[in-house]
């Protein structure tokens, strides 16, 4: 069993930066492809990006690519999203996601969540 935590989540103007985290208790953490999810109102939950066991592979969701960076500190049971250059589209409630085994961009395939931090960009 796995619990997420995230945080870091708030309001920003369009440009701005933000880092999400996502602690995890367990001792397993290390053991499981991690991954950020967003929904954004009126809108279905969407990937956007993981990180595979290892930290050797990442995936990201073509919008985000080269503005969202995703990494992970197994030796703080954390997993976090760097978010750059936000835009508008950006807002939503973001969520992390844990991954025992299964495609990285699939929704379904995540067996753990957490509740999710708001994230707002103004413009």
């Amino acid at each position: 069993q796995v619990q997420l935590v995230e945080s870091g989540g708030g309001l920003v103007q369009a440009g701005g930066s933000l880092r999400l985290s996502c602690a995890a208790s367990g001792r397993t953490f290390s053991s499981y492809h991690m991954g950020w999810f967003r929904q954004a109102p009126g809108k279905e939950r969407e990937f956007v990006a993981a990180i595979s066991w290892s930290g050797g592979n990442t995936y990201y969701e073509n919008s985000v690519k080269g503005r969202f960076f995703i990494s992970r500190d197994d030796a703080k049971n954390t997993v976090y999203l760097q978010m750059n250059s936000l835009k508008p589209e950006d807002t939503a409630v973001y969520y992390c996601a844990a991954l025992i085994s299964g495609f990285p961009r699939a929704e379904g395939d995540y067996a753990y969540w957490g509740q999710g931090t708001q994230v707002t960009v103004s413009s």
